[in-house]
């Protein structure tokens, strides 16, 4: 049996042990990291349960092998000092590529792939320095996205192995993002209080809903300084713009501002139906928006918004994005993209992963 036949019958159990696990299971988890929360943390509780009736059949036998080949390319590109990618986006493909690895069921140092989680975890601690800036050299225009999925990453590898030398670590990337929110409620490409936009804001508040699963406390005044700033950047359409100032809605960053309401648990409000209403009009398939930038960054939120909303519009949407990727992978199991062939792998991987439901981050 071939090492990625073998791996489609272990994830192929995962999941069915992870769906007879259940709520109950998540739910104290989650109860143990809220262990000595104050009152007044700043989230209110994130949506779980159950992994949707019907998903098990939606990961279908080419879902298995491809996500396998994936891992398994991705396994076997990692540099020697854990990193993946170049230049100044190393930080933030590594991190991401830390993230699918724990997406299909290994953690930190435990798993099929946790030695390679922890080697790509110590290359993330290697580029934190004091002040809790967590960047890869060299400097980059826009370093705070680097920094925010960082710090996903960092809080989703401490909440699932409680390793005590990642909690500094993490508690002083937190602390960097709190203390960078600028007036408006958002964050920018550098770590100081200025400018906001939407993309990077999601990055943060993603990475700050996380830490504060992994028993963090962030404050109260963060969080709805943040609501406030992505519901003021949503257009009457329903899609949501890059910046205050205006502009027109796009199917990137309007996913990020789904999931920016969410991952400060805004469920059930109009600005979430609206803008889920947005994204279910690009739905895959759309060949205009393969050909437009950042297709992965837009698909990886959308999945992330669909997955969360459950229901009809999570079994419609991820059949589409599903055969979309499958269709899109190269022969040696990597996806193509501009950011390189580890970036869109990682990206995928997740995609394809959620109904594994196996990152805090991500359960219902």
């Amino acid at each position: 049996m071939s090492r990625i036949d073998r791996g489609i019958n272990v994830s192929r159990r995962r999941f069915v042990r992870l769906a007879m696990l259940g709520a109950g299971a998540l739910g104290l988890t989650r109860a143990s990291a809220r262990a000595g929360l104050a009152q007044d943390d700043g989230f209110r509780e994130g949506r779980t349960g159950v992994i949707p009736e019907g998903a098990e059949a939606l990961v279908d036998d080419r879902t298995y092998r491809a996500i396998e080949s994936g891992l398994s390319w991705l396994a076997d590109n990692q540099a020697a000092d854990g990193s993946y990618g170049s230049g100044s986006y190393r930080v933030a493909i590594t991190s991401l590529a830390g993230i699918a690895f724990m997406g299909s069921g290994s953690s930190p140092g435990r798993g099929p792939y946790g030695r390679t989680i922890d080697e790509a975890l110590g290359y993330v601690i290697s580029c934190a320095d004091a002040s809790g800036f967590v960047s890869s050299p060299p400097p980059s225009n826009n370093p705070m996205y680097g920094h925010g999925f960082a710090t996903l990453f960092l809080a989703e590898a401490y909440g699932m192995s409680r390793r005590s030398e990642l909690r500094p670590v993490l508690e002083r990337a937190v602390r960097l993002i709190i203390d960078t929110q600028n007036e408006e409620g958002g964050w920018r490409y550098q770590p100081v209080r200025d400018d906001a936009d939407l993309s990077v804001t999601i990055c943060q508040i993603n990475a700050l809903r996380a830490a504060r699963n992994a028993g963090l406390f962030i404050p109260k005044e963060t969080v709805e300084a943040c609501i406030d700033y992505v519901k003021q950047a949503q257009n009457p359409d329903g899609g949501f713009r890059y910046m205050l100032r205006g502009g027109s809605s796009a199917f990137p960053r309007s996913a990020a501002g789904v999931v920016a309401l969410y991952s400060a648990a805004v469920y059930d409000d109009r600005a979430v139906d609206d803008g889920i209403d947005y994204l279910k009009q690009h739905r895959p398939d759309d060949r205009f928006l393969r050909r437009l930038p950042h297709y992965f960054y837009g698909h990886y939120y959308a999945a992330q918004a669909m997955w969360i909303r459950g229901g009809n519009d999570w079994n419609n949407w991820y059949p589409a994005i599903r055969d979309e990727l499958i269709g899109d992978q190269e022969p040696d199991g990597s996806w193509a993209d501009g950011f390189g062939p580890a970036y869109g792998t990682a990206m995928a991987l997740i995609i394809l992963q959620f109904p594994f439901s196996c990152l805090p981050i991500f359960q219902r």
